[in-house]
């Protein structure tokens, strides 16, 4: 597919016209395009004319660039969730961005990357939240949590009664330790619960499940740092109001979304793998 008709199909799919974002920490060297410099989503490199195959991926981590360097093939597209590497493990800020070897290596074999954060992350057929309560064979019955006029949460029904046994639901369907935070009672209320895909420990987050009545909330990073205030007032608000909170990693509740987006390409007619990253159980 040319790689022009492919990045225009996606901008309009995802309507990134009319979505906010901010990636403007990153390192905006002279590999970038200039439209992602001011709109923060969208195509970040342009090294292909045609895309013969493309590999998705939540984090453009180092090793997974690697892993595409090491087919040794070319014209590819890397769709990413994020502009930058995550490392949970390390101290402070976990993005790094993608070393320029790479992307000078990236350049020569005509390999192009593509980046959707926010209009991933709004619900709908392929975006994070969704995603995540697909595969954990949950029916989603409401939105919530809302930033910069797009909706990123989801309420959820459950037949399971207990926290605990949902919890443990969540655990198999991930495939990793996670963590349980009982803040609340044991019982899930009226069989409904929340999730917010990705970094959802946020004062405004809890505030709402509080309004909603919902004592189950399921999302991604669930540390407190003590150096960043809102997760601290997060803890406070989901404490005062008896919400149980379940971390299961940024990368791991996010990945679902990536996964899917490998039946979107799929269905334009484009070979495409999701390439499997790592989290980091620092997260929790």
């Amino acid at each position: 597919m040319l790689a022009n008709e492919l990045y225009n199909r996606l901008d309009e799919d995802f309507d990134i016209k009319n979505i906010r974002d901010d990636w403007s920490f990153m390192d905006f060297n002279s590999y970038i395009v200039p439209t992602f410099k001011s709109k923060y989503m969208g195509l970040i490199l342009d090294n292909s004319h045609n895309i013969e195959k493309v590999y998705t991926a939540t984090f453009p981590d180092k090793e997974i660039i690697e892993r595409i360097l090491d087919t040794n093939a070319f014209d590819l597209l890397l769709f990413s969730h994020h502009a930058m590497g995550y490392r949970g493990n390390a101290e402070g800020f976990p993005f790094y961005n993608i070393p320029l070897a790479y992307l000078e290596e990236m350049k020569k074999r005509r390999i192009s990357f593509y980046m959707l954060h926010a209009p991933l992350d709004r619900n709908g057929e392929y975006s994070t939240s969704v995603s995540l309560a697909k595969a954990l064979n949950l029916e989603v019955v409401d939105e919530f949590c809302q930033y910069d006029n797009i909706k990123v949460g989801v309420i959820c029904k459950t037949s399971f009664k207990s926290v605990l046994d949902f919890s443990d639901h969540v655990g198999k369907v991930i495939g990793h330790d996670i963590k349980l935070r009982n803040y609340g009672e044991a019982d899930i209320r009226n069989g409904k619960i929340a999730i917010a895909a990705g970094g959802g420990s946020y004062p405004f987050v809890a505030t709402e499940l509080a309004d909603l009545g919902i004592n189950v909330y399921l999302t991604g990073f669930t540390k407190p740092l003590q150096y960043f205030e809102p997760t601290m007032e997060f803890h406070k608000i989901v404490k005062d109001n008896q919400i149980n909170v379940i971390g299961a990693t940024h990368y791991s509740t996010e990945k679902y979304a990536c996964i899917s987006m490998v039946d979107y390409f799929e269905k334009l007619g484009i070979c495409a793998a999701f390439l499997e990253g790592k989290y980091f159980l620092e997260d929790l």
